[in-house]
């Protein structure tokens, strides 16, 4: 073997990830799923925001569940991702997405990254989004997935997403995917003034409200929107 050759080996056994990534199967049967669960569990639920009911047409939720969860993947239900985490409802995906009310140009901080499909969905609607994931096997195996996406407007990072992501705020809108009790205070000091922030709130081992908060100069509104159950938010949320 020449030398060359044997050097490419040895380099691609220690580092698997040059290999060339298995392409991600978008077939005409996931679309037209994706084209009934928009038409059966959006539209008829009131979601009308086109920019929102296009980002759920085109984001192949199949992509982010384990393969034997696929063909539920477009069902109306959450499903588990491992570690104690699941995919939220579609239903619920696009209600929050579609109550910050997203014109496009906006940099969303995402707090628990999960599988990425809520983070894919926001990058397909806004400029800019900053994902945080406590669970680093979840942040890993997320990060890849949309880097193989293309999802190049994607920021994500592992890390407690109570204490936001100072560098890059303040942020237009912040979403919380996990079940906390309060508001963190670190969160609402970088969200913009004007901007909104959406979240589980309540009991984070029972049922919660989903909230919407908006932040207006130095006073909050918090407006209920339904009840949900979410997965508690870990970390120092845990700690309080």
């Amino acid at each position: 073997m020449k030398p060359c050759l044997y050097f490419l080996l040895v380099l691609l056994i220690v580092c698997p990830s040059l290999l060339p990534a298995a392409e991600i199967a978008d077939t005409p049967a996931h679309r037209k799923a994706r084209e009934e669960m928009v038409s059966q569990q959006l539209r008829s639920r009131g979601i009308s925001a086109v920019p929102v009911l296009n980002a759920m047409a085109k984001v192949p939720r199949h992509a982010f569940v384990p393969a034997h969860m696929q063909p539920q993947a477009y069902r109306d239900h959450p499903l588990p991702i491992g570690e104690g985490q699941t995919i939220s409802q579609p239903y619920i995906v696009a209600l929050m997405t579609e109550s910050l009310a997203l014109q496009g140009q906006e940099h969303v901080l995402e707090v628990g990254t999960g599988s990425g499909y809520q983070a894919a969905v926001l990058a397909e609607i806004v400029k800019q989004v900053t994902t945080i994931e406590i669970k680093e096997i979840l942040h890993r195996r997320a990060s890849n997935l949309l880097d193989r996406l293309g999802y190049t407007s994607i920021t994500a990072l592992f890390d407690d997403g109570y204490f936001g992501h100072a560098p890059a705020a303040p942020f237009d809108c912040i979403m919380i995917t996990a079940a906390v009790d309060h508001i963190p205070p670190p969160l609402l000091r970088q969200l913009k003034p004007g901007g909104r922030l959406i979240l589980p709130l309540g009991n984070p081992f029972s049922y919660q409200n989903l909230v919407l908060v908006h932040k207006k100069m130095n006073d909050v509104f918090v407006k209920q929107i339904t009840g949900v159950l979410f997965v508690p938010m870990t970390g120092h949320a845990l700690e309080k």
